[in-house]
Formats: C-alpha cells, sequence, structure tokens
C-alpha cells in the first residue's frame, strides 16, 4: 500500500493484519480522488473508520488543509499515527481513537469531504450517514465505500444519492447537497 501522488508521492504505508481488515485497494483510492480530484486543495477532509489512515493521508498529499482520522480500534490509531509521521503529514492531521458514531455526535466541526469506509455488510453506513450529512459542509460530498450489493438510502436530511460507482464487488456512491431547483 502506497500513497499515490502528491507530496508523499510513493511513500509505503503500514497497515494492519488480520481477517478483520480490508485495505481500500489502489484502484478504488484512484477512483474516490478522481471524484473529488477539483475539491481535495485545502479540503477539510473526515476519515471516519479510518484504518491505516490511507484515505485521508492521500487527501493530505494532494493539498487537504487538515484531515480528522476516527477509528476506535486502539492499532487502527496506531498505525495511522505512524503512517502521518512516516509522510510527514502529522502537523495537518487530527487522530481520534473514539467510535466514530459518537465522534459525531460531539463534533463541533465541518468538513467538506467525508470518507465512510466501514466494515462491509454490517449496515452501519444507513445509521451514520444521517450524523455525516449534519457535519458535511453545504457544498461538501460524503464518499461511502461498501460491498455493493449493499442498498444504501437514497437520500438523508438535505443530501441525496448523487452517482455509484462500482469496482468487482466494491461500490463507491457518493452524495451532495439536494439541488434546491429540483
Amino acid at each position: 500500500m502506497r500513497v499515490i501522488t502528491g507530496s508523499a508521492r510513493g511513500k509505503k504505508l503500514i497497515t494492519l493484519e488480520g481477517n478483520d481488515v480490508r485495505p481500500t485497494t489502489d484502484m478504488v483510492k484512484e477512483a474516490i480522488f478522481s471524484i473529488v480530484q477539483f475539491e481535495v486543495a485545502g479540503a477539510k477532509v473526515l476519515d471516519l473508520f479510518a484504518g491505516s489512515g490511507q484515505l485521508g493521508i492521500e487527501a493530505l498529499s494532494r493539498g487537504a488543509s487538515l484531515a480528522v482520522f476516527v477509528d476506535s480500534n486502539p492499532e487502527s490509531v496506531k498505525v495511522t499515527r505512524e503512517n502521518l509521521k512516516n509522510t510527514d503529514l502529522h502537523q495537518k492531521s487530527r487522530v481520534v481513537a473514539m467510535d466514530s458514531f459518537a465522534y459525531l455526535s460531539g463534533c463541533k466541526d465541518k468538513f467538506d469531504i467525508v470518507l465512510i469506509d466501514p466494515p462491509y455488510s454490517k449496515d452501519i453506513i444507513g445509521h451514520i450517514l444521517p450524523k455525516a450529512v449534519e457535519k458535511t459542509e453545504k457544498n461538501g460530498i460524503i464518499i461511502c465505500e461498501h460491498d455493493k450489493k449493499d442498498q444504501l438510502p437514497e437520500e438523508v436530511g438535505e443530501f441525496c444519492k448523487f452517482r455509484t460507482y462500482s469496482y468487482g464487488r466494491i461500490a463507491l456512491t457518493t452524495y451532495r447537497k439536494r439541488d434546491e431547483e429540483e
């Protein structure tokens, strides 16, 4: 696993071992950053269920002003901090060792890009989306990585499903604020 482009291009990232870990593939990571390529520079990014932190680190490498990494697994938090240090991107980051639901409930910040990549097939996205919408700027985007069999809601608060992309068994679903003219 590596950083694809930007200031930390080519830097190797470490990840956790085990069956509970499913790092985002380079192909899917490239797709995520193609979707937001013109929105990353200067963005405040929230990486929920951060794992190794690779998505938020990619955003920082591409010019995001801040990335907040949230994961409840102490080992994931440790790996994220190591990856941030090794890529020299730790100055523009915050790592939070907390459940993503609890973090969103107490968070006062708003984000331009929210990345949600929880364990697959546990119906987590449907439950966390309403809280994520509350913490997303009106012109922001939410990107959910999930199993393509998972059915995500069409609308969540003022946000609606914008587009879904498929990559084998993986899908990316994006949400943006509903157009007022509709």
